[in-house]
C-alpha cells in the first residue's frame, strides 16, 4: 500500500482546496460555506516525483454523541489512524483560534508526523497568520496558498523526507491485458435523495464507512470505495441525490448533483437505486433516461424491500413495470434489495457483472450479418416519398456501449421507428438486455458520383 497523507483541520480552512490541488482534479467540492466535506474521500496524489494517497477529511469539530457532527468526527479519526501521515491545516489569514489549538493537540496525540500548513498565506495578513502558527508547537510552518498552488516547493521538501520518490517510468509502463482485465469494476450508484444508497454501500463494506441520516441531503460529495466480492474487484462511488433541477435552489446542493453526473459518467456500471414504496417516479425515469443517453450499463435496484408486504408475484410485477417505464433499456436487470438488512446483495453483484459483460459484448461479424439480412427480409425498410430505402450492410465499431454502423442510401429518410425495430431485434438476437446498443447511419458512397454524364 502507498504511503499515506490524512489532511485534517478545522472546517472551511481549505483541506479539500489543497487535496484536489494535489490530485490534480476537482474531485472534492469546495464552497466558502463551512462543513461541505462530510465523509473521508481518497485520491491519488502526486507532488513532482512523489506519489502517495491523500484523505481529504471533514473539518474537526464537536457535536453530541451520535448526530451527524460526531459521527464526521468519527470518519476523521478513522483517517488519522490509517495515515502514516498527517497535513494539519490552519487559515492563516484569520490566524489561530481556540479550536486550532484544540485540535493541535488532537493531532500530537495522534503519535505521527504532522506537517504544519498554514494555508491562504498569499499577501500581508497571511504573512502574520503564519508566524502565529509557531505556538501550536508542530514544528515549523509551511506558508503554502492551495489555491494558488503558491508554496508547493517549501511542501514537496518537506513531504520528501516522508515519501521515497516514484521511478516515473515504471508508473508510465503500459498495462498487460491481464491487469487491465484485474481492474475493479467502476461502479457509480445514483437515485433520489434518500434512497438508501451509502447505507447500501456500507453494508457491503461490512463497516460505517459512509455518513448515514433520515436526512435528505447527508451525502454531497462523490465517494469512491474499493469493494471485494466473491473474488471481484469494484469501485464503487457514492453519490448524492438527485432531485429535479426545479427544486435545486442551494449553490451546494448543484455542486453535489454535478459531482454525481460526472461519477456517472466515469462510471461502467451505473446503479439506479429507487425506494421500493415509490419507484418508478418521474425523477427515477429521467435518471435512467440520463444513463442511457451517456451510454453506461444499468441496473435497477429497488430497496427497502423488507418494507413490502411480501405479497407473491412482487417481482414479477416489479420486471413488467420496468419494461413498461424504460423501454429505451429493455430488459435491464432490476433486482430487490435491502441495504439496511442485507437482502439481496448477491443478486445486486452479480447483476453488475453480467451487465458489465454484456456492455463490453462484440458480436461476430458473421452472425452480424446473418441477423442483418433476416431482419431486413421480415420488416423491409419502409419507402420514403415514393423511394425504397437500400440498407447494405452493418459492421460493429466498437463495444462498451455496443456500437453499429448501418451504411445505406438516405441516411436523413430513415425513421426512427425503424432504428428501434433493429435495435429491439438485435437486443433479442445477441442477448444485449439493458444496455445502451448505438446504430449510426452512414451514406454509401456512389461510386460513378465523379464521372460527368455524357452528352447527348
Amino acid at each position: 500500500m502507498s504511503f499515506t497523507i490524512a489532511i485534517i483541520g478545522r472546517p472551511n480552512v481549505g483541506k479539500s482546496t489543497l487535496f484536489n490541488r494535489l490530485v490534480g482534479q476537482k474531485l472534492a467540492l469546495v464552497d466558502d460555506m463551512p462543513g461541505v466535506t462530510r465523509d473521508r474521500r481518497e485520491g491519488e496524489a502526486k507532488l513532482h516525483d512523489l506519489h502517495f494517497t491523500i484523505i481529504d477529511t471533514a473539518g474537526l469539530d464537536e457535536g453530541p454523541k451520535g448526530s451527524l457532527t460526531a459521527r464526521m468526527q468519527e470518519q476523521t479519526e478513522t483517517a488519522i489512524a490509517l495515515a502514516d501521515a498527517l497535513f494539519f491545516v490552519i487559515d492563516a489569514r484569520v490566524g489561530l483560534t481556540p479550536a486550532d489549538r484544540a485540535f493541535a493537540d488532537f493531532a500530537r496525540r495522534a503519535d505521527k508526523p504532522v506537517l504544519l500548513l498554514a494555508n491562504k498565506s498569499e499577501g500581508k495578513h497571511g504573512e502574520l497568520g503564519a508566524m502565529e502558527s509557531y505556538a501550536l508547537g508542530l514544528g515549523d510552518p509551511i506558508a503554502i496558498s492551495a489555491e494558488h498552488g503558491e508554496g508547493m516547493g517549501e511542501l514537496y521538501d518537506a513531504v520528501s523526507k516522508l515519501v521515497p520518490p516514484t521511478d516515473d517510468e515504471e508508473d508510465e509502463r503500459e498495462e498487460t491485458d491481464e491487469e487491465r482485465a484485474a481492474r475493479p469494476i467502476r461502479v457509480a450508484i445514483v437515485g433520489r435523495p434518500n434512497a438508501g444508497k451509502s447505507t447500501l454501500i456500507n453494508h457491503l463494506l461490512g463497516e460505517e464507512r459512509l455518513l448515514t441520516s433520515p436526512e435528505a441531503g447527508t451525502t454531497r460529495d462523490s465517494i469512491a470505495v474499493e469493494i471485494e466480492h466473491k473474488g471481484r474487484s469494484f469501485r464503487i462511488y457514492d453519490t448524492a441525490g438527485l432531485r429535479r433541477r426545479s427544486r435545486i435552489e442551494e449553490k451546494l446542493e448543484k455542486l453535489s448533483v454535478a459531482d454525481a453526473l460526472r461519477a456517472v459518467r466515469f462510471a461502467e456500471v451505473v446503479v439506479l437505486m429507487m425506494d421500493a414504496q415509490n419507484r418508478f417516479e418521474e425523477q427515477d425515469l429521467r435518471i435512467a433516461d440520463l444513463i442511457e443517453r451517456e451510454g453506461r450499463a444499468l441496473v435497477l435496484a429497488v430497496n427497502k424491500w423488507d418494507l413490502m408486504d411480501g405479497k407473491p408475484g412482487q417481482i414479477s410485477a416489479l420486471r413488467r413495470d420496468a419494461d413498461h417505464w424504460l423501454p429505451q433499456v429493455a430488459g435491464a436487470p432490476i433486482v430487490a434489495v435491502s441495504g439496511l438488512m442485507g437482502e439481496g446483495i448477491d443478486r445486486l453483484m452479480q447483476a453488475i457483472v453480467e451487465a458489465y459483460a454484456i456492455w463490453n459484448r462484440r458480436v461476430p461479424t458473421a452472425a452480424l450479418n446473418r441477423w442483418f439480412e433476416g431482419a431486413i427480409a421480415d420488416n423491409p425498410p419502409p419507402a420514403v416519398s415514393g423511394r425504397r430505402l437500400k440498407l447494405n450492410y452493418i459492421t460493429q465499431t466498437k463495444a462498451r456501449p455496443p456500437s453499429f454502423v448501418l451504411f445505406c442510401s438516405r441516411a436523413d429518410a430513415i425513421p426512427q421507428s425503424y432504428l428501434r425495430y433493429l435495435v429491439n431485434s438485435m437486443r433479442e438476437t445477441f442477448e444485449l438486455p439493458g444496455t445502451p446498443v448505438r446504430i449510426t447511419l452512414r451514406e454509401k458512397a456512389n461510386p460513378f458520383a465523379h464521372k460527368r454524364k455524357r452528352p447527348n
